[in-house]
């Protein structure tokens, strides 16, 4: 009798145990307050070498520079307006500010980060990206276009017209092309490197709102949120083709692939990131992580394999860089 009762009590507890010591795929393991920063914090940037996160503190009109190795602020690069797109050239030792309030972009350059150039581009400068193999500056603006800056003259080069505002974009690594969340055009705008055209157009049917993007060049898949309703869709590339959507959390700005584990990361001003994995075609939660409301924007750095979150003040709580460690 007593036999027949241990021995499915001893199964369930060492269940139990086995189930409670699965480390979580995203646990916090430092936050760095950012200090006197208010409102809107924008999108990250990072340089390696020096172990410095720059932060695009939108409601302050500044760039906070975080040293990452002593978990502290630095200091700040101050006189933006409304810096949103934010990215470092290695190469060239250079970071880039676009800055949404006068539509320029702002250029730094090395340890110093001494400022030597600003760019007009006209209005709502935005994300900025970098082709580092064919050495040339993407930054999303204005009602419709994306500018092509050359990163040894600091010209523009080309723009490359819209039929909307960009929001996020992202460079096929593998090809030559250029995806571009376009949500007042219902559309995910396909764009050529080679010709800078646009030659051909993903509708998003009655999904709306499409900020964040991400690039799974293994799985030959685009991923895009929209924010109504909160959902990720997975589209096939080349022909743009929707697989599969999937409910998130709300407010999404910024979504990355973890290709080490297979994983995807979105970040929700709802106050959660979202861990997503396939399952075949299609995407499934595995976890979410709480966080603060209004912190949306991030960053995934497979190098130091680290997501840096952007956490706004809120309430008592000063600004502050999330730093969330994935286990594997």
């Amino acid at each position: 009798m007593n036999s027949r009762i241990t021995l499915p009590l001893l199964w369930l507890f060492t269940s139990t145990v086995s189930v409670a010591q699965t480390p979580a795929p995203l646990t916090i393991e430092a936050r760095i307050p950012l200090g006197a920063v208010k409102g809107r914090i924008d999108h990250l940037a990072i340089d390696i070498a020096r172990q410095r996160l720059f932060v695009a503190e939108l409601g302050n009109d500044t760039v906070g520079v975080v040293d990452l190795a002593t978990r502290s602020i630095l200091r700040r690069l101050s006189g933006l307006d409304e810096p949103q797109g934010i990215a470092y050239m290695p190469s060239t030792d250079t970071l880039y500010v676009a800055n949404g309030g006068d539509g320029s972009l702002r250029i730094f350059r090395g340890a110093e980060l001494t400022s030597v150039q600003t760019v007009s581009l006209g209005d709502d400068a935005d994300n900025v990206r970098i082709d580092h193999e064919r050495r040339q500056i993407y930054v999303g603006y204005g009602s419709g276009a994306l500018a092509l800056i050359d990163p040894t003259t600091h010209q523009r080069t080309a723009n490359i017209a819209l039929k909307g505002h960009p929001e996020s974009f992202q460079l096929d690594a593998s090809g030559s092309r250029i995806y571009v969340n376009v949500p007042d055009a219902h559309e995910i705008a396909v764009i050529d490197r080679k010709t800078n055209k646009q030659v051909a157009s993903w509708p998003t049917g009655e999904l709306r709102a499409n900020y964040p993007m991400a690039v799974d060049e293994s799985g030959q898949r685009l991923l895009t949120v929209f924010r109504q309703p909160a959902t990720v869709a997975a589209f096939g590339m080349p022909e743009g083709q929707k697989l599969t959507e999937l409910r998130i959390c709300g407010d999404a700005d910024d979504i990355f692939r973890d290709a080490k584990r297979d994983r995807v990361y979105v970040s929700c001003g709802e106050g959660y990131v979202d861990i997503l994995r396939p399952a075949g075609e299609k995407y499934v939660r595995i976890a979410q992580v709480k966080t603060v409301t209004g912190a949306r924007t991030a960053l995934f750095v497979p190098a130091a394999d680290r997501l840096y979150l952007a956490v706004r003040a809120n309430g008592s709580e000063p600004a502050a860089i999330w730093i969330l460690k994935p286990a594997d």
